[in-house]
């Protein structure tokens, strides 16, 4: 950043354009062109925040913005400035131990980035310098080298391919790195480029730098003999990314583009932003809380002293008494040193070691979860991962679970299951089926016993065989693909719908979709075999054992947004044919009406089965369609701006008048044990909404099978179709249907709340609300916009009154959009996101708690999670289970500081009316330094970490449990209050029953009297005693390690007081305690008076453990809860 700010003021501010201009080998394209390098960054990767020199400062302000810090910092430099009652170590220590350890953590952390950064930049690679291959370290690479990069090497920046040593001009390439896609992706050579590159003259012009993976435009021109340039477009097929691995290619050049901190993969390091639990924000509404106790006790503290100094013979002595002209003078500063020195007094209430107790709870809680076996899956041999530990807690608050369908609920290992080619439905049976592998199982009612003519059925096959992006993938190479998710070996099957054993040379299909790979497998079982694309020449096997060769002109690539794809062949006869395959809602308008109603029966019938369908167009394409559409695909992917709206529009005029062939139903199974993982959220009183890009009929039979939809749930649908239904304006019957609904689901019927027990068998009815993307784009960005607000109100109460909600043929974006509106709805419910694919990361991130599903395509909704689950049904425990006991146990965390700072300052409060408010200090200063930092912080940081008020199995067998602690019930203002009046009564108890029972001053067999110090060490034994025994007995699962930390911090504040009292120390001006402890052990007094107080202090919850008897199966795992900060359960029968 500095290197930056000092080019800008030496050599002034680069201006900002759209495109930069790379010269390839850093020659000039044109001789007559005088090349004028320009500056870009070098290839340094610099993932650190610290360097040895601005380590300390910037870390320092970094822990000083936070304002509990900075509020101790405060308080550390009034008690060095002024005079106060305590030493400044007594907040000093404390302050610097938690700074220490969060700068030892944070500089470890950036020791270790920078080792990463050192490897990476310090890595040798291979660089094409006039005709010479040197060896440069990977930093010193500029951006217009060419690079050679050999097998297994990872890319050292963003390199566009030149080069390849595989005859087809193309490379393989690995992005586990950046997406955690392991399948091999194809990428391709500039044409013109691959021959010399030693006397090749190119300038590329391309996009600035910016962090889309899949997203690159460009365009290169190429001189030769001083002709015009060739121009050749650029795209995401010939970007080589920097952390991705060159596979199964022995080598390949490419010349750099992006380099450094402007490679794709660093501009994708960017943070997240920060997600803040409910429990912070509880936290910093109790700090305002005793903040304000705190200033309210120096207030009346500081008021009280100066009233009874008042008072005639009170201020001084008769013999060195002030006149009133030396009384007036600097009153108000004496006044306000004596209001800071009382801050300083009672500053122990604000308890600086709970951030560092809380940060050290989440960083190792979370290791329980990846700790956890249960999360185990044998098949990926892959567990639990946490990118986050802030948002532990958050996981036992979820109100609304939002999933996606494809991968999620169903397992995205797709099988293709029958075909329908002009209204005739085809299932594959086995050897024994006719009509050369097809079995014709219905079709039109006076057409029973047709089929479609040989022809239609040979097209639709060569359409699936052709329409797609599969790779084949020979056997020699299959072995290396194992575990990608992607990589299946098909079938061996003969002509003529025989089956016959697999052919020596087996094939396996890579492709980016399990959909693509399962519709050439099934045309596999109906006689056509892709054999693969080679030199742009696709191959196909069919029924007669021919060889079939189509030239591949345009690849028409598949979006959301289109929701289709097409290629563009050519046959050996010169035929140009266009086939595309895609939803309904997209092919249907573009194909003539009069097929649709012979195909439409079909598809809605396999997506009320549950099967995903495809429909399956063709177009022959003339000379002079061809030649238009090659024209305007040419110039829009030479574009540099708009390019994606540009092809858009060439697409949309290219698949129109298209005839359709047939449809493809697909099963998606559904994840194990999906069905119950969704009834136990939803017994949790968590309400469900299925957000997908898949069809209506689909979906609603997926939400039928994992019982998110019953025989008896009432659906309330809102799509295109209801929206059509009553002749009117779409807008004005989008009116009437929410008026309707909202009648129904909200205004005549009892709300559906979190927290009810959700009974099937009710006479209350349930209701099931569903709505498409074109549908809720309409509720959502409607014309007018009061209109606007009052249908996204209506719409929001009708779904939350609904027991399921399923959105369908939704957008990534309109995804977010879903979550961000209930996020931010009435109430604030906590919101949790859960999907496996990169349709997925927006509504994810939008999410108060973010889950990846570890599927089958790519890591992006893994990479971009909070926290990421191999299987759906690992979601039952990671709520019902860990999210509860974090909760619990951070919530007893927070009152529990609370009350033992209360505990531990009010008796010193109390002192000062009996001190003359002189800011007497009760404690000793040992004392106030290691109350919060070695006395009573390891017990509660145990008891957090290892506390099961509640066995897991009863937490998962009773998932009605979970809505006890629903709405952050234990940090309410209700367990708040009863906490602080427990603390307050406690810290009465310590003060007045040690001076009451001390009333008699003649206590010690020498005659001598108790003074301040035995006094207040005497107060300070019973508090310690009595807040650790106090967590003791709310401890239900004992450990080890519990009875060493809660025994052993006594022991230790025994042993500590006995070794600090029992020596004199050198470096003490005042040895305050010497001798203390052990004489007031010596007194029979003492220990019946510390005895009797801890006792009087623990009595009601002595009797609440005594008295407690849970009745009913398993009440004692049930009723077996935290005492009093946690809302106590029903007794159940």
């Amino acid at each position: 950043m500095l290197r930056r700010r000092l080019n800008r003021l030496l050599g002034g501010d680069e201006r900002r354009v759209d495109s930069r201009t790379i010269y390839v080998g850093h020659r000039s394209g044109s001789p007559n062109e005088a090349i004028i390098p320009p500056k870009f960054c070098d290839n340094r990767i610099v993932s650190s925040k610290y360097t040895v020199w601005n380590f300390l400062p910037k870390n320092l302000f970094e822990q000083f913005r936070r304002i509990a810090n900075f509020y101790f910092l405060i308080i550390f430099l009034v008690q060095v400035i002024v005079d106060t009652p305590t030493s400044p170590v007594t907040s000093g220590l404390p302050l610097f131990f938690v700074i220490t350890v969060t700068a030892i953590k944070q500089g470890y952390e950036d020791w270790l980035r920078h080792k990463a950064d050192n490897e990476v930049n310090k890595y040798p690679v291979t660089v094409l310098e006039d005709g010479r291959r040197i060896r440069k370290e990977s930093e010193k690479i500029k951006v217009g080298d060419v690079v050679e990069v050999e097998e297994d090497e990872t890319f050292p920046c963003d390199l566009i391919l030149l080069q390849s040593s595989r005859d087809d001009d193309t490379c393989f390439v690995t992005t586990a790195s950046l997406d955690g896609e392991s399948n091999h992706k194809t990428h391709y050579t500039v044409p013109d480029t691959e021959r010399d590159l030693e006397s090749l003259n190119a300038t590329i012009e391309c996009e600035q730098p910016q962090p889309d993976l899949y997203k690159f435009v460009g365009r290169m021109h190429i001189y030769t003999n001083n002709q015009e340039p060739a121009v050749r477009s650029l795209g995401p097929e010939n970007l080589l990314l920097k952390g991705a691995t060159l596979k199964n290619t022995q080598k390949i050049c490419g010349v750099a583009v992006y380099t450094g901190m402007e490679t794709k993969m660093a501009l994708n390091y960017q943070g997240k932003s920060q997600k803040r639990s409910a429990v912070e924000k509880s936290i910093n509404a109790f700090l305002l809380v005793y903040l304000c106790i705190l200033v309210s006790k120096a207030l009346v503290c500081t008021t009280l002293k100066y009233v009874w100094q008042s008072k005639p013979g009170q201020d001084e002595p008769w013999y060195n008494e002030k006149t009133q002209r030396e009384k007036d003078t600097n009153l108000y500063i004496k006044m306000f040193t004596d209001f800071l020195s009382f801050m300083v007094l009672f500053n122990f209430i604000i308890p600086v070691s709970m951030y560092v107790t809380v940060e050290m709870q989440k960083f190792l809680g979370s290791f329980f979860i990846t700790w956890d076996k249960d999360f185990f899956d044998p098949e990926i041999k892959e567990g639990a991962l946490v990118n986050t530990s802030d948002l532990n807690e958050e996981l036992g608050q979820v109100e609304y679970v939002f999933t996606d369908k494809t991968g999620t609920l169903t397992q995205n290992n797709m099988e293709f299951i029958e075909c329908c080619i002009d209204g005739f439905q085809y299932k594959y049976r086995d050897a024994s089926s006719e009509l050369d592998g097809f079995c014709v199982t219905d079709g039109p009612v006076n057409k029973l016993q047709q089929k479609a003519g040989r022809e239609r059925e040979e097209l639709f096959l060569r359409a699936l065989c052709l329409c797609h992006t599969v790779q084949v993938k020979e056997s020699t190479e299959q072995s290396q693909g194992q575990g990608d998710g992607l990589t299946d070996q098909v079938d061996g099957l003969g002509v003529d719908g025989e089956v016959v054993p697999p052919p020596e040379e087996q094939r396996g299909f890579i492709a980016s979709s399990p959909d693509e790979v399962a519709l050439v497998k099934g045309a596999m079982r109906y006689g056509f075999t892709f054999l693969g694309l080679e030199s742009k020449t696709m191959k196909i096997l069919n029924r007669n054992n021919d060889v079939e060769m189509y030239e591949l002109l345009h690849v028409l690539n598949f979006d959301p947004v289109r929701r289709r794809m097409s290629v563009i062949v050519r046959s050996r006869s010169g035929d140009t044919l266009l086939f595309c395959k895609g939803a309904d809602s997209s092919i249907f308008p573009r194909v003539r009406q009069e097929e649709v109603e012979r195909i439409r029966m079909h598809v809605e019938r396999n997506a009320t089965e549950g099967y995903r369908t495809l429909c399956v167009a063709y177009k022959h394409l003339s000379a002079e369609e061809y030649a238009q559409a090659d024209k305007g695909l040419r110039e829009a992917r030479l574009a540099l701006q708009d390019r994606e709206e540009k092809l858009m529009a060439v697409y949309n005029q290219v698949e129109t008048g298209m005839s359709l062939i047939g449809a493809t139903a697909v099963e998606d199974r559904l994840q194990e044990e999906a069905a119950e993982t969704m009834e136990a959220l939803q017994g949790a009183g968590i309400k469900i909404w299925v957000l997908t890009g898949d069809k209506m009929e689909t979906a609603k039979s997926t939400c039928y099978a994992c019982r998110l939809f019953q025989r008896n749930t009432e659906l309330l649908e809102l799509t295109v179709r209801t929206l059509e239904d009553g002749g009117r304006r779409r807008e004005e019957r989008l009116h009437e249907l929410l008026i309707e609904y909202h009648k129904k689901a909200v205004q005549d019927a009892p709300p559906v709340k979190a927290g009810v027990t959700r009974s099937w068998s009710s006479a209350n009815q349930d209701y099931g609300f569903i709505i498409d993307g074109a549908t809720l784009s309409m509720v959502l960005n409607t014309s007018s916009e009061s209109n606007s607000s009052r249908y996204k109100n209506l719409f929001l109460q009708i779904c939350q009154n609904c027991t399921t909600v399923l959105c369908c043929r939704m957008a990534p974006l309109q995804k977010a959009q879903i979550v961000k509106m209930v996020k931010n709805s009435k109430g604030s419910p906590i919101t949790l996101s859960i999907g496996d694919g990169a349709n997925d990361v927006s509504m994810i991130l939008e999410a108060h708690v973010g889950i990846g599903i570890k599927g089958k395509e790519g890591r992006q909704a893994v990479r971009n999670s909070d926290y990421a689950i191999p299987k759906l049904k690992h979601l039952k425990k990671l709520l019902l289970a860990h999210g509860h006991l974090y909760y619990v146990r951070i919530a007893h965390l927070v009152q529990y500081f609370f009350y033992k700072n209360l505990c531990f300052i009010l008796p010193q409060f109390l002192y000062q009316f009996f001190c003359g408010y002189s800011q007497q200090p009760l404690y000793d200063a040992a004392y106030l330094t290691m109350y919060n930092i070695c006395f009573t912080s390891m017990p509660i940081l145990a008891y957090s970490l290892l506390e099961q008020h509640i066995c897991i199995e009863i937490l998962l067998d009773n998932a009605t449990l979970y809505r006890e602690i629903a709405k952050n019930a234990m940090l309410r203002w209700g367990p708040f209050l009863y906490w602080t009046l427990l603390g307050v009564f406690h810290g009465l108890l310590f003060f007045f029953g040690v001076r009451y029972l001390f009333s008699n001053p003649a206590l010690q067999d020498n005659g001598q009297v108790f003074g301040n110090w035995s006094y207040g060490t005497i107060v300070f034994t019973v508090l310690v005693f009595t807040v650790t025994l106090k967590l003791a007995l709310d401890t239900r699962h004992w450990t080890w390690i519990n009875h060493f930390v809660i025994w052993g911090s006594l022991a230790f504040y025994v042993f500590f007081s006995f070794f600090w009292g029992g020596i004199i120390w050198p470096f003490l001006r005042q040895q305050r305690l010497y001798f203390v402890f052990a004489n007031m052990l010596s007194s029979v007094s003492a220990w019946l008076v510390i005895i009797l107080l801890i006792l009087l202090s623990l009595l009601p919850e002595i009797l609440l453990v005594v008295f407690r008897k849970p009745r009913g199966p398993h009440a004692r795992q049930i009723a077996a809860v935290t005492p009093l900060s946690y809302k106590h359960l029903k007794e159940r029968d």
